[in-house]
């Protein structure tokens, strides 16, 4: 019987580094990948065959859900076993993780003990008394950009999407300058255009489409509790500008706040 082959997927290098020092030390078990997001991983998933993936969910150009729904449609003959590991700790986004095929959910900051365990009992190898210990809890201090990533996944907003680079650059230039929402057209649109290398109308259409799947996916509720009031329905969809104006006003409180 051959080592157990882990890939890790998490964008947090210092976390990754402790997670496979401690696995290195452990009989059996080998880390045969290394993934910073989910788009990685699924590239990594076709030349490498893993038995357990150990995977973030809050990461750049492809969420955890969104790697498990494109793992799901490979129809994998021999599909690894996946252990969610995410600091988002809420009972729905575990709940849409297992329903995604995930077998564990653990919340970080996480105890190295059980995730070893957890690795051996997916694979069915028992459970060697793995080292004590707790995972690093970096002291990381979420930058804006976790920050929206985090809201975005929230609200429904997939990071693959051309909307989602667009409506991140937005709320960062509205915080930055709260009086740019008064020039979207002439000025926000045109601006992330210039970044990204393309029209302001095609800046435009692509939050608009953010939005709308946003809204399709029914996560209003999820939206206003990020909030802590009422501030959409599902017949009531803001603009863009509307929509922008709220999440940067939302960040600039708690940049105020902290």
């Amino acid at each position: 019987m051959g080592d157990i082959k882990v890939m890790l997927v998490d964008d947090n290098a210092e976390l990754r580094r402790a997670m496979k020092t401690a696995m290195d030390r452990q009989e059996g078990i080998l880390v045969a990948a290394e993934c910073a997001s989910g788009l990685e991983a699924l590239e990594r998933l076709g030349k490498t065959q893993v038995d357990v993936i150990v995977l973030d969910i809050i990461m750049p150009q492809m969420d955890g859900y969104s790697f498990l729904e494109e793992m799901n449609r490979l129809a994998l003959e021999h599909p690894p076993q996946v252990i969610v590991v995410s600091a988002l700790g809420r009972d729905d986004f575990i709940m849409r993780a297992v329903d995604l095929g995930a077998r564990y959910y653990m919340v970080k900051p996480i105890e190295i003990t059980a995730l070893i365990a957890r690795i051996r009992e997916v694979c069915g190898r028992g459970a060697l008394l793995p080292e004590t210990g707790r995972l690093p809890h970096t002291g990381h201090v979420p930058t804006m950009d976790e920050k929206l990533a985090g809201l975005f996944l929230t609200i429904g907003i997939p990071a693959h999407i051309k909307g989602y680079a667009f409506l991140r650059e937005a709320v960062k230039m509205v915080v930055e300058n709260p009086d740019v929402i008064n020039r979207i057209t002439k000025e926000l649109y045109p601006g992330i255009g210039k970044r990204f290398n393309t029209s302001a109308s095609k800046v435009e259409r692509a939050i608009r489409h953010a939005i709308e799947v946003a809204w399709s996916r029914g996560r209003i509720d999820t939206l206003n509790k990020a909030f802590g009031c009422k501030v959409a329905t599902k017949e009531d969809k803001p603009t863009n500008g509307e929509f922008i104006a709220m999440i940067a006003d939302k960040l600039a409180l708690e940049q105020r706040s902290a």
